[in-house]
């Protein structure tokens, strides 16, 4: 094996080392997904001096959590012994509900959030027709504001268990 290719090796593992702590790394606003299931992690590379670069893409330019994010994302690597990071915002292209897992959909459902429905498209901006209640399943709900605990969701409304909940909107 020459030199180039064993350097490439533990280059790859580095950046897989560094990309399993990164992507255990949680939503502050939603704990039960992780930055990997939402699709805010876009990439992650490792120098030869061992400086990793994370890449990361907002909900939404104006998000809060981002910079929570950012340093909770330092802090997962330095505890996997990578000391010196740099993570850096991306924002174009801009995030999408496409970018989310199928696992973190399920996670947000059994969260008793509704996940996006559909795919991101001018239409989905217009709001939609008629969202499952993430408890009982009804379609039966109704909205009852565009903006529910955080901007990129929305208060909706059962009409079948009567429960409240969030609906992740679809962007």
């Amino acid at each position: 094996m020459s030199a180039l290719t064993e350097l490439e090796c533990h280059q790859d593992e580095l950046v897989a080392r560094a990309r399993e702590a990164v992507a255990q790394v949680r939503d502050p606003e939603i704990p039960v997904l992780t930055i990997a299931d939402l699709g805010v992690l876009r990439s992650i590379d490792v120098a030869t001096d061992g400086t990793v670069k994370v890449a990361i893409t907002p909900t939404y330019s104006g998000c809060p959590a981002i910079d929570v994010i950012g340093f909770d994302i330092k802090m997962a690597l330095a505890k996997a012994g990578f000391c010196n990071a740099h993570v850096r915002q991306v924002l174009s292209p801009a995030w999408t509900t496409d970018w989310m897992s199928e696992t973190g959909k399920a996670k947000l459902k059994a969260y008793g959030i509704a996940p996006p429905a559909g795919h991101a498209s001018r239409r989905a901006l217009f709001g939609e027709e008629s969202i499952v209640c993430p408890h009982c399943g009804s379609s039966n709900t109704e909205r009852v504001s565009e903006f529910g605990s955080t901007a990129c969701k929305a208060l909706w409304r059962c009409k079948a268990c009567r429960e409240p909940f969030d609906y992740f909107k679809c962007i």
